[in-house]
């Protein structure tokens, strides 16, 4: 992939941003950047566990490193094969990580909310992202330069303990996927799904995206999905209304198998 020279603003907690700064690097596409700063990018970042323990400085140094994305849903952030430039974290939106065959078969391998990020392994192996990212939403993103992310490694042991942790917490839940798709049915893995929050009598649960992308997630056709929450419903275990599945029996609900 070519370098990429824009125009935009960086974004900064100084008085003088906002200021246009002209730039080449493999970087966020050009038509997601904003033309203007619309929040204070280090009040955000201080809300994300990733960050919240920097001080005001650090938080700043970041801040600096940081463009603002808005991404139309349906649009791609990333390609898989592209190379990884920063990290992405999410303020508002929801953003679906996933592999796509040539052939167009998709597998979502990871959905990415508010609050979270992505990109860490491609940023620290320095090598091409391994998928897709792909909003399902129209979404708001930061983009933290990786030059930035090295520094904080590099004065901040507790920064670095946190992106150790978080990775290892995405690991987890692979090695988590890989049990389920193997040791477990299908309708143990959308019960698994369902009760992954420990949700009480009576709880609703917010579907995270359309019920093809969560099969998909958890290696289901959308048709056999739905099949098993109808089937849910009908013996009432849950009552469904859109994306939000009521736990009307739980202690049956953990018992379905199908």
């Amino acid at each position: 992939m070519r370098n990429r020279c824009i125009k935009a603003n960086a974004l900064s907690g100084a008085p003088h941003s906002g200021v246009p700064v002209s730039f080449c690097f493999h970087g966020p596409r050009p038509e997601f950047i904003v033309s203007r700063h619309r929040i204070a990018p280090r009040q955000f970042l201080a809300t994300l566990p990733l960050f919240a323990d920097l001080s005001s400085e650090q938080l700043d140094m970041l801040a600096q490193a940081t463009t603002e994305l808005h991404v139309p849903r349906g649009r791609v952030v990333v390609e898989r094969g592209e190379s990884c430039s920063g990290l992405h974290a999410v303020i508002y939106g929801d953003v679906k990580l996933s592999i796509v065959s040539s052939e167009g078969d998709e597998k979502v391998v990871e959905l990415i909310g508010p609050g979270q990020s992505f990109g860490e392994a491609p940023l620290f192996m320095e090598r091409p992202y391994m998928t897709q990212a792909e909003t399902l939403a129209d979404s708001m993103l930061l983009h933290i330069s990786k030059h930035a992310i090295y520094a904080q490694i590099e004065r901040n042991p507790g920064f670095s303990r946190r992106l150790l942790a978080s990775m290892s917490r995405r690991l987890h839940g692979l090695i988590s996927d890989v049990e389920s798709y193997t040791l477990r049915s299908g309708s143990q893995r959308i019960v698994s799904y369902l009760l992954k929050d420990d949700p009480a009598q009576g709880a609703q649960v917010t579907l995270a995206a359309r019920k093809k992308m969560i099969a998909s997630r958890l290696s289901l056709s959308p048709e056999y999905f739905s099949r098993v929450l109808h089937d849910m419903a009908h013996r009432g275990m849950v009552g469904i209304a859109g994306r939000s599945i009521t736990i009307l029996d739980i202690e049956r609900l953990r018992a379905y198998e199908g």
